[in-house]
């Protein structure tokens, strides 16, 4: 847009999943104090379209937030499709994860560049891609880093990534394999003093709105957020304490979850485990971040037990 002033007022938010919902209330939340500002939301047609009572929910949440809907596929379109579609705005915040596809974060990369578009949040919300550094046992993360390249390449477009960990409820599922709660037993990736950065999809929605209409504007920047840092061993603790049982910390060393992964190469979660294991670029200082810095309170992992684990 040739017009743009610095400000994000027109915003186009990619995917209304477990981040998108929490991002698109707190975007809308906070454009609505400025002025000639919109938000829309890029979303899948048979999204649009389901049956689903849930996502039929989050539609009609959507428009009743003034929230326009766009029509739009990651997978089926080209960049020159998303470069049409990304060329009507000012910024894209993406919020798709890797649901899209290993392709799709640099396809939506070019497309915001080939768009001119102004600024650009890329799908980067996680672990510190810069500092785990290529060749991870996630492959995922290598595709990530070359989005950042990329980014970083060129000064048409203004960049921001917003490095969150991982999200706090993900600790907790049982795919994940962190907190065997079944079992009463924490196991630890890699050793049990491993430390990692959560952060609720709630409270990493409210702060990409508080990041996106900062002043001064950030820009080409990565920003830290979290809910809390914490090692393993802490989680167990604190497990026992809010819970009032005892719970098993076992270790599952880097050796162990390379053999795991080596034995099926393909498994995601089996990806993950690994390069979490390896313990770089997952946790950084809390106190460093910018909700601590701008006095935003966010949601510890005692607060997430107290809330979500205790009857």
């Amino acid at each position: 847009m040739s017009d743009w002033t610095g400000t994000s007022r027109r915003i186009l938010v990619i995917g209304a999943g477990e981040l998108g919902m929490p991002v698109l209330r707190n975007v809308a939340r906070r454009a609505a104090a400025v002025p000639g500002s919109s938000v829309d939301v890029l979303l899948r047609p048979r999204t649009i379209e389901s049956t689903v009572t849930a996502k039929q929910r989050d539609v009609a949440e959507i428009r009743s937030l003034g929230i326009g809907v766009v029509p739009g596929d990651l997978v089926e379109s080209t960049v020159d499709d998303l470069a049409q579609i990304f060329s009507g705005y000012d910024t894209v915040i993406g919020c798709t994860g890797i649901t899209a596809g290993l392709d799709a974060p640099m396809k939506v990369a070019r497309a915001a560049l080939q768009a001119k578009l102004p600024r650009y949040f890329p799908w980067q919300f996680g672990v510190d891609f810069d500092v785990i550094g290529r060749g991870s046992p996630q492959d995922i993360f290598d595709s990530q880093l070359d989005v950042r390249d990329l980014l970083r390449s060129q000064d048409g477009t203004e960049w921001v990534i917003i490095s969150t960990g991982m999200f706090m409820n993900y600790l907790f599922e049982p795919g994940s394999g962190m907190v065997d709660l079944s079992n009463d037993a924490v196991n630890a990736l890699g050793t049990a003093d491993t430390a990692v950065t959560v952060t609720t999809p709630e409270d990493i929605g409210a702060l990409t709105a508080e990041i996106l209409f900062a002043e001064p504007r950030i820009r080409d920047e990565i920003v830290y957020v979290a809910g809390d840092t914490i090692t393993y061993a802490q989680l167990a603790t604190t497990l026992e304490e809010m819970l009032g049982r005892p719970f098993e910390l076992r270790v599952w060393s880097e050796p162990l979850l390379m053999d795991e992964l080596a034995a099926d190469p393909d498994d995601m979660t089996r990806k993950y485990r690994a390069a979490f294991a390896q313990g770089r670029g997952v946790a950084w200082d809390k106190a460093a971040t910018f909700n601590a810095r701008h006095g935003i309170p966010t949601t510890t992992l005692r607060e997430w037990i107290g809330e979500n684990l205790v009857a």
